[in-house]
This record gives structure tokens, sequence and C-alpha cells, in this order.
């Protein structure tokens, strides 16, 4: 099988104040949720942004990530963000919010063999599991005989952790779960799980509670 116009990659990407960190900390902003990238040009520079699918900006790639999306972008190609995790450093000060995204960029008339893959990297990463998504030819070819399947055994660690910076997010949490379950609609699986929360909930308290510690 022949190869096709793909590219794949983890990413760095920065907010631009230490403010913006709450777009990116809140419900909207998902891990393993898609995300769009957006190509500006803004003061003369041009900036690849990471777009939640409620269209806020959660932060932009360096020059080297935006220049490699922009030449995607010329070729037509389809560009998806997947949120990977998010984190805080303390330095440069006042500190600031940042985290990585994985991306896919793919020519669309290959739609039905890399969708259904973005999907399962997606849920991978939901469960903070990073998949390989840098591909080469062989590996190419093992997902167009298996474009239903077929997934990478390697995976990607995360990167070393400096002094002074914390992960905060790096899998869905279970209140971003339930969330997503109402923003559905799915209305019998979200009071399931609220009441499975309370339970829990209530549990907890009556053990403190036995053990004299509440």
């Amino acid at each position: 099988m022949a190869d096709f116009p793909y590219y794949g990659t983890y990413a760095r990407f920065d907010t631009l104040e230490k403010k913006d960190g709450a777009i990116l900390m809140n419900a909207d902003s998902i891990v393993g949720d898609r995300y769009e990238i957006e190509i500006a040009r803004e003061n003369g520079t041009r900036r690849a942004w990471l777009k939640n699918r409620f269209g806020a900006r959660v932060g932009f790639f360096d020059e080297a990530t935006t220049h490699e999306l922009s030449l995607c972008e010329a070729k037509g190609w389809t560009l998806v963000g997947i949120l990977s995790f998010a984190a805080f450093s303390e330095m440069p000060e006042p500190g600031v919010y940042w985290g990585q995204a994985s991306i896919i960029a793919y020519d669309e008339l290959h739609a039905d063999v890399v969708e259904p893959f973005i999907e399962r990297v997606r849920a991978l990463i939901g469960q903070g599991v990073r998949p390989q998504v840098s591909l080469g030819p062989g590996a190419l070819e093992q997902l167009q005989a298996a474009p239903d399947s077929w997934m990478p055994t390697e995976r990607v660690d995360l990167p070393a952790r400096e002094k002074g910076t914390v992960i905060l997010k790096s899998r869905q949490k279970v209140s971003e779960k339930l969330i997503e379950q109402g923003r559905q609609k799915n209305i019998g699986c979200y009071i399931v799980s609220w009441l499975f929360l309370l339970g829990v909930v209530a549990l907890l308290v009556f053990g403190l509670k036995s053990c004299g510690l509440f």
C-alpha cells in the first residue's frame, strides 16, 4: 500500500498570561477532547492556536510547531489537536500555565482511515495514556490495512518535570465526564453517576464518623 500524507506529533503550547490558565483549567477544556487549530497572523507574527470546541483559545504553539502546521494548512490538510495534559510552572515569574497537545494533520482524502484512528487516540489520552502519533511508513501501512482497529503499541512519556512545575490534569476527571453526560443530555447516566458519587461521599462520611474523625 502507498503511504499517504500525514503528520503527527506531541507539542507544547503556552498561555499568553497567567490569568488565561482559567480557560485551560475549566470544564470546557477537557483532556482527550478534540480541539481546533487556528493559524492567525497578529502584529506581524504568525501563531498556531489551540481552540476548544467552544471557540476559546486555550494556548499557542511555538514558532517551530507553527511553521510545521502552516505547511500542513497550505497543503489543505485537516488539522486536529487533542489536549494531552495541562501544567503550571512557577518560572518564569509570575508563573505560566501550559500543556501539551497531540497534533494530527492529514489529507481529507484519507479521512476514512485517519478519523477512526483519531477517535481511538482521543479515548486513550482521556484515560491518561499517550499513544505514539508520529507514524512512519510501516505504521501507516498497518493503519491502512486495519483502519478500524490498529493502534501503535509505543507510548510517549510525559516530559521531564522541572522544579516548580506541577501537572494539573492528565486524564479526564469524573466531574468532567459527568458534565459531558449532561451536555449530551444523557440524563439517565447523568443521574445514576451523581447518585453513585453521592453514595461514595456518604460512605466516606460514615467511615470517618465511625472512626471518630468527623
